[in-house]
Parts: structure tokens; sequence; C-alpha cells
């Protein structure tokens, strides 16, 4: 057995063993099902530390509930993310000279599958090197036949219901993907730019209105110009008209409420094709819409002379030329809120298109009373209903077409140029038949037809994934749906709350008449310890695999859950995987110190059947704890309390108290109980620490493939004296009160000493063998008064006196404690007459005040004990 423990040695041979022996696999049973689905990650993605976290988490749950007997089922799988996956092939085309819009939708298709062949399953061959025990046999993919089919039939079904609708709406444009986005999609970051003052003549006259904007060059699809009805500075404009700067083009002057008078110069300039006020406002006005931008945002043939430049650029081009032809006034530097897209970063530009929505007033009510009235699902921590709650009751019409060709093709099929020639079906076959009652044509045929070009987004197709994977879309009455949904719990970070969350919530209401969860325990992201989020561009993000390569798996997932408790942001720092690695190595050494001892039959000292006592009770108080933790989905807090159990009461104290003496044998009662101990302990332990403890439990002794760790029992509580795990921190103090002496005073610990007490805290006397054996004491006496000539100390009103040996020079002790005697009653003096002073408790913080008068308490407990000792060596 190697000194050290070798992560590299044993990880790959455990997965293996485990796979081999198909733990991981679920089938439906007698069994109660314990199921999570993964949140698939990207098909294209590689693993970084949030996705670490969130699987380590799920996999401590999974091990968990296995070991507790349930019949664990973790779905794993990927999503198709439409626009970044598209986003990359449409790069990888670029790279090798192929433009996307040269090729077929069935060619570029083939590119995508191909990427996705080579790429997919990445992340998820990844997640096994970190031990997560997914049923892989179940792995799902968004675009599966099958998955593919139950979002279409999903469209099919809400269309029908008259809850999917085609409308011509202002939606936010992702120029660098060219395709719209959610509302959801878009994040408002605040950027520094520029406020350009503009004159408008007005026409027929030599008189100018002002108007300020952040984007010049839209002025070339302004179609009006709006003020307040009761501005009265500008009544005199009522039936006149303005000309635009550069395009020269004469538009009306509008009235109407909605401008503020008091905001700029109180005439605003109105673009209908490019904002959503300034749409509704061309609505009511029946203002002309003018595009004047193509789909990468550079400008079309509205733009003159610009045709074809980028916006941006534009925007510096048509400030020198305004200014050349006196239209601009002045700039000033302004600070304003800019749409960016979630996915590529791009500045989102509104644009007014067809796209297909779903309306989602009704379809929400049951998700809003599951979480905020009823409970039925619970968000960890519950901070964040308030975040669910903003979301779903301010929601709007759901857009969830997308210009895109990977990903499902919507399901609507043209027959006509007019926005009601089309219908929907879930083939093309049915959309015929369908066709052909809608226009009384009994000789259409496919090739009459025509299907949408958009795709779905990809929350749509997710949105349905707890009830996709178990195929309950398309066959409600299945074995397996009928046996995991619901599922158990859900891991995810609070960032797709309402992307994802929330919409499956709404998506098992709707299709299940079930929540599709009962918990979300909502991790916080990963930050280094400076506090900034991980990203590439500041180098600040550790490859997780490397990590795996330095600390171990077990190392990284400990590192990684010390400081990961439920929706906090976690300060991550490589010496946690260091301290997860110290740990796996502290473990591994008791073992050996314990597989090392030779086992003969002698009786059981007291001292070892003490200590079995008290560890056994000892174990099932931290069951309790842990079990508390995990019931209020505190797993950082679960596992700390496994931590300080295995390395402080098994390593440090109970240990020491069963090990033989040098050369000695330990006797069998002691050494089969301890085997049970630690067997107990690698349970607890196991869902954290997988791989390290089966290692140890395979170790211990040879054992069946039935008898693996990874399915063995979880602990079982039982009741237990709870007296004698606090009379045990008691007798700690009593030890550790010893061993200060024999420091201080240069008493070897193999010199025995006697101990003689005055019992003023009726303390038990159960753990004087152990007190005895760690401390060297060869009698322990119970007196009623001190003891002269001895050294003393306290625990609480408890005196502890060890008689005076000729190693210690009394003379210089007791000018050492007359020493610190003065000193601390001039510390006491000080901390009282802080006490006394009447302005300054009537000022200070109550913790402070408290903190004081703990110091007064300290001072009289440590003046009592010197006062003693010199006593005594007097």
């Amino acid at each position: 057995m190697p000194a050290q423990y070798n992560a590299k040695d044993v990880e790959q041979k455990w997965y293996n063993y485990w796979m081999k022996n198909d733990y991981f696999t679920s089938k439906p049973d007698h069994r109660k099902p314990y199921t999570i689905v993964i949140p698939p990650p990207n098909v294209t993605g590689i693993l970084h530390m949030g996705h670490m976290l969130n699987n380590t988490i799920q996999d401590v749950l999974i091990r968990r509930a296995r070991l507790k007997g349930f019949n664990a089922c973790w779905v794993p799988g990927t999503d198709h993310a439409s626009i970044a996956t598209e986003a990359k092939v449409v790069a990888k085309l670029k790279s090798e000279g192929i433009n996307k819009n040269d090729l077929s939708r069935e060619e570029f298709l083939k590119h995508a599958w191909d990427w996705t062949e080579k790429y997919g399953g990445t992340i998820l061959e990844q997640l096994k090197q970190l031990g997560c025990s997914c049923d892989w046999s179940r792995t799902k993919f968004t675009m599966d036949p099958d998955m593919s089919a139950s979002v279409i039939h999903s469209f099919v079904d809400l269309y029908n219901k008259g809850m999917i609708y085609r409308g011509y709406r202002m939606v936010n444009w992702d120029p660098e993907a060219k395709t719209t986005l959610s509302d959801e999609e878009v994040i408002y970051e605040e950027r520094n730019g520029k406020l350009y003052h503009l004159r408008y003549q007005i026409e027929g006259s030599y008189e100018y209105v002002t108007i300020a904007t952040t984007r010049p060059e839209t002025i070339l699809g302004d179609t009006a110009i709006c003020i307040h009805p009761e501005d009265e500075r500008y009544q005199h404009l009522r039936g006149k008209k303005a000309i635009v700067p550069i395009c020269n083009r004469v538009i009306p002057i509008i009235f109407d409420d909605y401008v503020d008078p008091e905001f700029g110069t109180g005439c605003l300039k109105v673009t209908p094709a490019h904002d959503v006020n300034d749409k509704e406002l061309g609505e009511r006005h029946q203002l002309e819409i003018i595009d004047i931008f193509n789909e990468d945002a550079s400008l079309n043939s509205f733009g003159l002379h610009y045709a074809g430049k980028d916006r941006f650029v534009v925007r510096d081009e048509i400030a020198v030329e305004l200014e050349s032809i006196g239209a601009l006034v002045k700039t000033e530097n302004h600070i304003n809120k800019v749409g960016t897209s979630e996915r590529t970063k791009a500045v989102i530009e509104p644009r007014l298109s067809d796209q297909w929505f779903l309306r989602m007033d009704e379809l929400v009510k049951p998700a809003i009373k599951a979480v905020l009235e009823t409970e039925e699902v619970k968000l960890y921590p519950s901070r964040f209903n308030n975040t669910y709650r903003h979301w779903l009751e301010n929601i709007r019409d759901w857009n969830i077409s997308r210009q895109l060709w990977w990903g499902q093709q919507i399901p609507a099929y043209y027959y006509g140029d007019g926005k009601e020639d089309f219908v929907v079906a879930e083939t093309a076959e049915k959309a015929v038949e369908l066709a052909k009652v809608k226009t009384g044509n009994a000789n259409l045929t496919a090739s009459d037809l025509r299907q949408d070009d958009d795709a779905l987004d990809t929350w749509f197709s997710s949105w349905l994934w707890p009830i996709a994977v178990f195929g309950g879309i398309l066959d409600p009455n299945n074995e397996d749906y009928k046996y995991y949904y619901p599922t158990n719990d859900l891991v995810t970070g609070p960032d797709i709350l309402f992307f994802w969350v929330a919409r499956m919530i709404i998506a098992g209401y709707e299709y299940a008449e079930a929540k599709p969860f009962t918990n979300v325990y909502l991790t916080g992201l990963v930050r280094d310890k400076l506090g900034r989020k991980m990203s590439k561009s500041l180098g600040n993000s550790p490859d997780p695999l490397d990590l795996i390569e330095r600390f171990g798996a077990d190392g990284v997932r400990v590192g990684l859950l010390l400081s990961a408790s439920a929706g906090n942001d976690i300060l991550f720092d490589e010496e946690l995987c260091q301290q997860g690695k110290a740990f796996a190595n502290k473990i591994w050494n008791a073992f050996r110190l314990i597989k090392g001892w030779e086992v003969a039959d002698i009786p059981q000292p007291e001292a070892s059947k003490v200590a079995i006592e008290w560890y056994e009770a000892k174990l099932q108080h931290t069951l309790v704890e842990i079990e508390d933790n995990f019931d209020k989905y505190r797993i950082s807090d679960a596992l700390m309390a496994i931590y300080k159990l295995f390395w402080d009461d098994f390593c440090s104290w109970f240990l020491e108290m069963i090990k033989p003496g040098y050369q000695q044998p330990i006797d069998r009662t002691t050494f089969d109980k301890a085997i049970a101990i630690l067997e107990a302990n690698l349970k607890l332990l196991h869902p954290f620490m997988p791989f390290l403890t089966e290692e140890i439990w395979q170790h211990i002794k040879e054992r069946s493939a039935e008898d693996a760790l990874i399915i063995a029992e979880w602990p079982k509580a039982s009741s237990y004296d709870e007296k004698m795990v606090a009379d045990f921190d008691f007798a700690t103090e009593v030890i550790s009160g010893i061993r200060t002496i024999r420091k201080d005073k240069n008493i070897p610990f193999k010199d025995s000493i006697d101990l003689k007490v005055v019992n003023k805290e009726k303390a038990s006397t159960v753990f004087d063998a152990i007190v005895a054996k760690l401390g060297n004491v060869g009698a322990i006496e119970y007196v009623n008064d001190k003891v002269d000539g001895a050294l003393s100390y306290r625990v609480k009103s408890n005196e502890y006196f060890i008689p005076i040996t000729g190693n210690i020079d009394v003379a210089a002790e007791i000018e050492k404690l007359a020493t610190e005697l003065e000193y601390t009653k001039g510390f006491l003096k000080s901390v009282q007459a802080k006490l006394s002073n009447e302005k300054f408790v009537a000022g200070a913080p109550e913790k402070v005040i408290e903190m004081e008068r703990k110091k007064e308490a300290d001072a009289l407990a440590k003046i009592a004990t010197l006062e003693a000792s010199l006593a005594g060596l007097k």
C-alpha cells in the first residue's frame, strides 16, 4: 500500500469498475425513484468551473440517494444551442472560404452535424473525469429525432390551442447571429457614448428645432418629429413639417403626450422602424416606416451614400457631415444603457419583423401558484422567490422563432403569399392534407408548400427537457415517464431561473399537469479569490482538467464544495483544492495506520471501550446534523460536518484513544469496531469523495461487485447518548490543559504524572481512562480543596492540580506566574475602565460591548487560575 494516496492511480480504475458493473444504470422497479436531469450543457462546450460546481453537487445528491436505497437516475445530455453552434459552424466555413449564404439549408446542416459529431461528446467525457455517475445509457441530445419530434408536437399542440400566433412586432435583433432574441436574452450594460444635438429646419422658413439623440445615423429613418400637445414653445408648429438633414426628407410635426416637455428640448425624433416606443407612436399617427439597416446592421439603400457601411462607422462619419452642413449644434459625453446579446455580445438593434410568439398570460398562472402559493416547487435559497415573482408577473409573450437553420424548423407550411396562407402540422404530409382543406384545392402536393425557414428558440426545446427525456410528450403512458416524472431535484444557476427553470415549470403544468421537480438548488457564480467573475479574457479561470490532474477529482470536488453555499458566489482559490488533496491524504494515512496494527486476542482496554461508545454517539450526532443540512440543501455545511468528523474526531481523537502502545498489538474487539466505524465514515464521505472512499473500501477486505461502496447502505440513524458527546468535549479541554503544562514546563510525555481534581462542575468520570491515556496520567484523585506544591489550571470552575516534580524550577515558575498575574490585572483594570465609562457604553455597538465583557470575564478567570497556581507553589 503506497505511503501517499495517488489519485491518478485509482480514478480511472474505479470509474471503469462502476461502469462495467452498471451501477449508474437505472430501470423502473419496486424501489422509490430519485431522479435528476442534468442542465444540458451546449453541445459545443467544454468543461468550465461553473460546470464543475453544478455537476459535483448533482453527483453528491445522486450518490447519496443511491446509498439511501433509492432507484437513482441521473439523466445526462447536451443542448444544440442554436445561436452558439451556428456561429461556430459559420466561422469554420468562413475559414475554409465558404459563405453560409451560398449553401442550401441541407448542405449547411450537414456541416453542422459533422461539427456536432466531432465536438459534441467532449463535455460529457470530461464529466466522467470528475466522477459524475450519470446513467450514460440515457444520454439525450435536444436534436435527437424523438426530442425534435417532441418539440414539433408541442408547437402544433399550442398553435391548435390558439396560444401560438404569428405577429409583425418590434423585436431584439442580434446583427452578428442575424436572428431575433427574446427580451430575457438581452443584457443591458452602461456604456460611455455621446449625445448629439441636431438642427431640423422647419419647411418653408428659416426656423429650426433642435433634437438630441445618441444615434445620429438613425435620422435617415426619421418619419416625424413629436412634441407634447401642451408645450407652449411649439404651438406655432402645429400643421407644419420639418426637413431631415442630409436625406432632406420632409416629415410631419406631430403632437402626443408621450413626449416629456421637461426633457431636453422637448422635441423627439420618431424612427418607427428602430425603436419600440417610436413604433407605437407611428401606429397611433399612421407614420411611414423606413428600415435603414440590413440584417448585419450595415446601412441599406435608405442610407444613401452610407449604404453598406457598419452602423458604428456611419455614426462617426455622419457626425462629421452633419457638422459640415451646420446641422450639428453640439455633442456631449453621455452614459446610457445599451442592450447586448447574451450569446454574441453584439449591440442589439430593435427591428420590425414577422415572428412567431407564444401567449404567456394564461400559461404562466400555474407556475406562479406552484412556487409562490402552494410551494409545490421550492427554490433554495428562497430569496430567489422575489426574482421569480417579478419575472413571471411581468411576463410578455415569448418570441419563439429564430432566423437560424440549426435547430427544430418551425412546422408552418406556406401555400401562398398572404399572411394567413399557411398551415401548421407535424409533418409535410399532414400539412398537405390541411392545406387541401383550407384552400379547397384537392390537387395540392408537397412541392406546392414551402416550410418556414426559421428555427425555434433553443429554450423552446429545453423547456420540455424533464418530460421529453422520458418520452412523456409523444407517449405520456410509457413506463419510464410514469415512473421517473416528476423528478426530484434540479441544480442550476440563478442566471437561467427565467430562461429555463420557470419555463420548465410552465411546461410541466401544461403537459403533465404536474410539477417537473420538487426542489431547485440555485448555485452561485464561481469567482476568483479577488471576487472577479472568471473569464478567458481576464485569464483567471483555471482549466478544470488541469486541476483534476494536480489535485485529483476528489480534491477538486472538496475544494469547490467547501465554499459553495446555495445561491452565494464562490470565491475560488486553488488552495481549497490543495486542502481537499490534503484531506484525502489524511484519510489515507489514517487507514494505513489502522491496517498497520497487529491484532491479537487480548482483553479490551477501558480507554478503547469508552472511545468506541463515544465515537458511535458522535457519529449519530453528526448524522443528524448532516441529514438536516441535506434537507435544507446546505451541501457545503453537510461536507464540513463530515470533514470535521473525519479529521478532528476520527483521526485526531479516536485513533489516538485506541492506538496500542509502541510495538504492542491491538485487541481484536477494538480493531473490528474501528474498521466498522471507518466503513461508516466512508459511506458518509462517499458522495463527496467517491474515488478515495471506494479505493479504501475495497482495500479493507476482498469484496464482490454486490458489496461495492457505491451501492452500500447509508448509515442508519439511531438514538445516542447526547450527554456522552457533551462530556467528551469537556474531557478534551482537560487533556489539552495537561498537554499545555507538559509543554510549558518541559515535562516529557514518557514521564507519568498524577492529577488531582476539585470537581466543582460535577463532571463525568467516564472519560478518566481516556484522560489517563492521552495525558500519561498515573492516577486521578478527586479532592475537596486546592493542592499545595502543585501546578494548576482550570476548565470552567473545575481545578486540576499536577504535583511538582524535580524537573521544575519552582522559584522561576513563581516569578513567571507573578509577572503574568500583574499584567492580567492591569489588562482587567483597563477593560473595566471602559465598561464603567457611561459615554462608551451608550455609544458603542452591542457587539463591541459584548466583546469587552467577554474580555473582562476571561481576565477574571485567568487571574483566579494564576492566583491558585501561585498559592500552590508557595
